[in-house]
């Protein structure tokens, strides 16, 4: 699956800026579709490291009201969390109707970080597909759109942006030796997401692969994507969005 992204993809500066002030402007709007028909969207971001997921969450955040958006960025489950069923820290974060709650990593470190690393037991991460879809489905049925995102790099680039944060002091923060031994582990990974990719990807809750060798694309392909489906759900509902353009 992942071998046949097309990594070339590209959108220049010029045609950037356009398209990322009209995107941005088109989701605030929906974003009032939201709270006046009382729908809610979770956004799931995940991908490589280096891959981009932190600069098109801004994009996407930066012009729609605050008030009606949540950021979770997923770390590793503290000892209290350890304690529950591991859903159990996300259900706990998911948005109220109205809002737009999106996570930086997820759920799914159950069938990628802690499958590869070990974390969990096989018999744990593999149940955790059915797991996860039925979670999906049940949020699904309840008006909730669910978005999420895979973001592609190859290795060569993200060694490239590897090598440039640890080269620029404003940049060192974000990479760490974690991100170096995952690189290590590049084929495992790659195991690992084709399987969440194919055995997660649903009618109610598919995936989006973004093309993140570009970043002017990735950025833009993320804002249609998002606006789309929540366009087409709220078509699916005979709400008329003309009234919020």
């Amino acid at each position: 699956m992942l071998e046949e992204v097309d990594l070339s993809l590209k959108m220049d500066d010029e045609v950037y800026k356009t398209e990322l002030k009209k995107e941005q402007m088109k989701l605030l709007a929906l974003q009032r579709a939201l709270v006046e028909h009382k729908l809610g969207c979770i956004i799931v971001f995940e991908g490589w490291d280096a891959a981009g997921k932190g600069s098109a969450i801004k994009r996407v955040v930066e012009k729609i009201d605050p008030r009606g958006l949540e950021v979770h960025a997923t770390a590793a489950p503290n000892l209290e969390e350890k304690q529950h069923h591991y859903l159990q820290r996300f259900l706990d974060r998911m948005p109220k109707y109205e809002k737009i709650g999106i996570f930086d990593r997820s759920w799914y470190g159950r069938v990628l970080v802690e499958r590869v690393e070990e974390l969990a037991e096989e018999e744990e991460w593999t149940r955790a597909y059915d797991q996860i879809n039925q979670m999906e489905k049940i949020f699904a049925q309840e008006d909730f759109f669910i978005i999420k995102f895979w973001f592609h790099i190859s290795k060569e680039e993200q060694l490239k942006r590897f090598r440039e944060r640890q080269n620029n002091p404003l940049k060192r923060w974000k990479i760490t030796e974690e991100d170096w031994r995952n690189r290590e582990k590049w084929d495992e990974y790659k195991i690992a997401v084709e399987d969440m990719l194919y055995k997660t990807d649903t009618k109610h809750a598919p995936w989006h692969i973004i093309e993140g060798e570009d970043k002017n694309f990735a950025r833009v392909k993320t804002l249609k994507t998002i606006i789309a489906t929540i366009e087409e759900g709220c078509k699916g509902r005979e709400i008329d969005l003309d009234q919020y353009f």
